[in-house]
């Protein structure tokens, strides 16, 4: 027998390794291709946006090799140069002001009466901005210069003798006119960012100021106004951007003494010294301080509980004698807007226009030229395939982006919203510069280098053409995604993989259909944009058979070989406007009332 002292010990249990959950497990694996894709598109916008900025900035502070500030100093002394800013910051700072001066009363209108046709007006009024005022301003001289028709239409109906004095100049040595018509295409930026600021303002405010006597001007000056600064501010600082680095208006308008055209000039003639990029150095920095300032500073709530409204606002109806009026006010300012356009069409069928109020007669010929001549015909197809490609680009990233910042918990999201963002703040001349920096010559010594030779703008710039067009215009790709999943509740994602679905299928079978209408509407426009980008196009398209439509029109434009070019820059125009009406009324048709908040700043 044995004894107690003899029992052999007993050892405790051995408790089993404890594995991760399947399910926790496949969470930690999808968060970690989460962080992979969102880590992967900064990497690509990195690549495609901030490295060719660095390389433009660097090569505008290098001297003899060495990093100096020589050239800068050079260009801000220059006395020329000082005034060609001081031009663009006036012409700008005009622009923002009529821009306001146009949006504020139309956004009031639509955001506090109730009227009739109120909902058709909303959609015409953002038509202006698909119709670029680089198109428009092919007509602009014809019509608004000392001989032009404004001119023969008040000779003719007696309000000026040219036989007693020398007619007014409408265009104001071009400023006027570049003011005009980047007034006309930019109010639908601050009138959708007004509109949303005041669908966000809570009544209450005005009606206790109502209740102590205050009258509607006093309300909206001390009540309504300040509350609407932040949408003001950050729609002003992406207009005055918009028009601070324009270049295709005032060329086409014959207004140079401008930073934007000093800057084409010297990188279209393949200028690229440190001087040319000490000017983009400049042109950026004031683009990004600024919108920084009107989307982050200024652009901050002024009260902390206004940043949405706790009840909804109570709608005036107007009666017969105001809906009249509101009309009116819509109908003019569209009118006003669609005016040049209606010239570059009249001019396009013109058989001849020289002194007249209206052509002399009408023809197809140059409609037909431009579609049967080898170089017009071919800079249509070119930007028929930068566009498509450029939209397959953002669909991909784009809304890749869009759902990593709305539905994921990625610890990056606020870097990605960021830099997918960033090309608002960055004009399309200022990325260009970057573009014919990076591909100017061989930087890094190896088979990279002689790639990026090879697609510079005097080579074959097809896919950098491609890119920069992508580039540019991401940001509404990912603003037009996010407005779609965040109308579209998480949960039904959930009950989906509930039910045992996985997340890829719970978003290609229930998330993709409900927000097909806003992806197709994204890149719709996406497509419209990117076919008549003229920044870009200017300056990197160096080589005729790899011209763009705008650059063709502006080839037209600037020739002076021939009278007819003229007429067949204008027709060629009018070919992108048609295509721009047509995309414009199929992502309304599309998105509705929804279509203003892939504009918002």
């Amino acid at each position: 027998m044995t004894t107690a002292s003899q029992s052999p010990a007993i050892k405790p249990p051995v408790a089993p390794k404890r594995r991760p959950l399947p399910l926790l497990r496949s969470r930690r694996v999808g968060m970690a291709w989460r962080e992979f894709l969102a880590l992967s598109i900064i990497a690509v916008m990195a690549a495609f946006l901030l490295v060719p900025i660095g390389m433009a900035i660097k090569a505008g502070f290098t001297h003899e090799g060495q990093l100096s500030s020589y050239w800068f100093g050079r260009v801000i002394s220059n006395d020329v140069m000082v005034r060609n800013m001081a031009n663009s910051t006036m012409l700008a700072a005009a622009t923002t002001v009529a821009c306001l001066v146009v949006a504020i009363p139309l956004a009031m209108v639509a955001g506090r009466c109730r009227f009739a046709g109120k909902g058709v007006l909303g959609v015409l009024v953002l038509l202006p901005m698909v119709l670029p005022p680089f198109v428009g301003a092919l007509s602009m001289r014809r019509l608004l210069s000392r001989f032009g028709v404004l001119n023969q239409l008040l000779e003719y109906i007696g309000v000026l003798d040219f036989s007693q004095s020398l007619p007014p100049d409408w265009l104001g040595g071009g400023f006027t006119g570049v003011v005009f018509l980047q007034t006309l295409h930019l109010f639908p930026i601050l009138y959708l960012n007004a509109s949303a600021a005041l669908a966000n303002v809570d009544p209450s405010y005005a009606q206790a100021a109502r209740n102590l006597g205050a009258g509607p001007w006093t309300t909206f000056r001390k009540i309504t106004l300040p509350l609407l600064r932040p949408g003001l501010f950050a729609g002003g600082a992406i207009v005055f951007i918009w028009a601070f680095t324009d270049v295709g208006t005032p060329l086409i308008l014959g207004y140079e003494a401008l930073m934007p055209v000093s800057i084409f000039k010297d990188l279209a003639r393949g200028d690229t010294g440190p001087s040319a990029y000490s000017l983009v150095f400049i042109m950026l920095s004031g683009s990004v301080t600024l919108y920084v300032i009107g989307k982050f500073i200024f652009g901050r709530s002024v009260l902390p509980d206004s940043a949405k409204a706790s009840t909804s606002a109570d709608l005036r109806r107007l009666g017969p004698l105001g809906t009249v009026g509101a009309w009116a006010m819509f109908i003019l300012v569209i009118l006003l807007a669609v005016l040049p356009h209606v010239g570059v069409l009249l001019t396009a069928l013109a058989e001849h226009w020289v002194g007249t109020i209206l052509p002399s007669g009408f023809t197809l010929k140059h409609m037909l030229f431009v579609v049967r001549h080898p170089a017009t015909y071919n800079s249509m197809l070119n930007s028929l395939k930068y566009a498509s490609l450029a939209t397959v680009f953002d669909l991909v990233f784009g809304g890749l982006a869009a759902w990593l910042i709305v539905r994921a918990r990625v610890r990056c999201r606020q870097v990605l919203d960021g830099v997918v963002m960033l090309p608002l703040a960055v004009p399309g001349m200022i990325l260009a510069a970057g573009y014919v920096a990076m591909t100017a010559r061989n930087w890094t010594g190896g088979w990279l280098g002689e790639q990026l030779v090879a697609i510079g703008p005097g080579r074959n710039p097809f896919w950098l053409l491609v890119i920069a067009y992508a580039v540019r215009r991401i940001p509404f790709m990912v603003r037009g995604v996010s407005a779609g999943l965040q109308q579209v509740p998480v949960s039904l994602e959930e009950a989906a993989r509930n039910l045992g679905s996985s997340q890829v299928s719970a978003i290609r079978r229930i998330t993709l259909p409900l927000i097909s209408a806003n992806i197709l509407a994204a890149a719709v426009l996406t497509f419209t944009f990117a076919m008549l980008e003229v920044s870009d196009s200017l300056i990197l398209a160096q080589t005729q058979d790899h011209y763009p439509i705008t650059k063709q029109i502006y080839d037209l434009a600037a020739s002076t070989g021939s009278p007819q070019t003229g007429y067949q820059a204008a027709a060629l125009g009018v070919y992108g406007m048609v295509m721009l009406a047509a995309t414009m009324a199929i992502a309304g048709a599309l998105l509705g009332r929804r279509l203003g908040a892939i504009f918002r700043a």
